[in-house]
């Protein structure tokens, strides 16, 4: 064995311990970088998952969008089947009912007939629809300024336009409602289904029945009282009977006829003489003009409405003749005339909305 001096032994005790501290010191520092780039390489590893996720979230979404805007469904209407691929944007109306359809669904349209009445909008309208292009009248709408509008949707009706289907639906496919006599929800859900807003449509309907149902709760025994609808026209007067705009919101609300109603041979109208105004008599009466610009149809109200008949009617003596707007009660045709049909029913019963 060989004896190492006790000084000798201090110093190699005291050189070990130092290479031991030198040595711990540097795992120590490896350990410690190992653990920083763990953590670094973590945070980047979630990091990335959060990007990739979101990442994939966008790319599902761009996927879903896209699949909307190639998906193709096929419409039935009245002149027979049309193919509409992604949602239209660029659309074209021509009726007026239809216009409010697509203005109710929260779709401006590109371009649309005038209305009946106004310049070239309904009052009622008008506000919604600046900007809109105006094409033609719905019997004869243009079709050089629909295709310059490129639309990629035309809708219309076969009773005023079935003459010229073909060249509208080479412009862009094209649908088309049966008539303009019938209940007005029919057309519009066609309307809603065509735009691809089928639910769209559906919750305006429900929501419009609601309205019906509780007017006639809240109306009780008022709905037996008779009504009658005279229209003032340039040179003639009519009165309007049950297959007409007013007439149907009339049996929706259940409001009791005038015998001369009950026993019209045309549900629609019948064009009147002076001489037979108390047929039309009711316990309330609802008239509006027709008025285009001229100043006729006023006229034709002013003569009718001064006249001693007209007085002695009962519903005008007990002060229940009401003029109404002729767009609204009538000639518009819509979802948006038909509430505020209802809004002033409200009011003229006396009920709260």
């Amino acid at each position: 064995m060989i004896s190492i001096p006790k000084r000798s032994r201090t110093l190699l005790f005291g050189l070990m311990a130092l290479i031991l501290v030198v040595v711990m010191a540097g795992c120590g520092s490896k350990d410690g970088n190992n653990g920083t780039n763990a953590a670094a390489t973590n945070n980047a590893a979630s990091n990335n998952t959060s990007a990739s996720g979101e990442k994939a979230a966008g790319g599902d979404e761009s996927a879903n969008a896209a699949a909307d805007s190639a998906a193709t469904r096929v419409i039935k209407h009245a002149m027979g089947e049309t193919t509409i691929t992604g949602t239209p944007t660029k659309v074209v109306i021509l009726t007026n009912e239809g216009t409010e359809a697509l203005l109710a669904l929260g779709v401006k349209p590109v371009g649309a007939v005038k209305s009946w009445t106004g310049s070239p909008w309904y009052d009622h309208i008008k506000a919604e629809m600046e900007g809109v292009t105006e094409v033609g009248e719905e019997s004869q709408p243009n079709l050089e300024v629909i295709a310059g509008l490129q639309p990629d949707l035309i809708i219309g009706n076969k009773m005023r336009q079935e003459k010229v289907y073909e060249q509208l639906k080479a412009i862009a496919p094209t649908v088309m409602s049966e008539d303009l006599r019938g209940e007005w929800q029919n057309n519009f859900k066609l309307y809603a289904e065509a735009l691809g807003k089928t639910a769209e449509g559906d919750a305006l309907l429900a929501a419009f029945d609601t309205r019906i149902a509780d007017f006639k709760t809240k109306a009780g025994d008022k709905v037996n009282e008779t009504v009658s609808v005279i229209r003032f026209m340039d040179g003639k007067t009519r009165v309007y009977h049950t297959n007409t705009f007013s007439g149907l919101l009339f049996g929706k609300l259940g409001l009791a006829r005038t015998e001369m109603t009950k026993n019209a041979k045309d549900t629609f109208v019948d064009e009147i003489t002076k001489e037979r105004l108390p047929e039309a008599d009711a316990d309330r009466i609802f008239y509006f003009t027709y008025e285009t610009g001229d100043g006729k149809a006023s006229q034709t109200e002013t003569e009718w409405t001064g006249d001693p008949l007209w007085k002695s009617l009962g519903a005008v003596k007990n002060g229940q003749a009401y003029k109404v707007s002729d767009a609204i009660w009538n000639t518009a045709g819509g979802i948006k005339a038909a509430n505020l049909m209802l809004d002033e029913l409200y009011d003229i019963y006396g009920l709260q909305k």
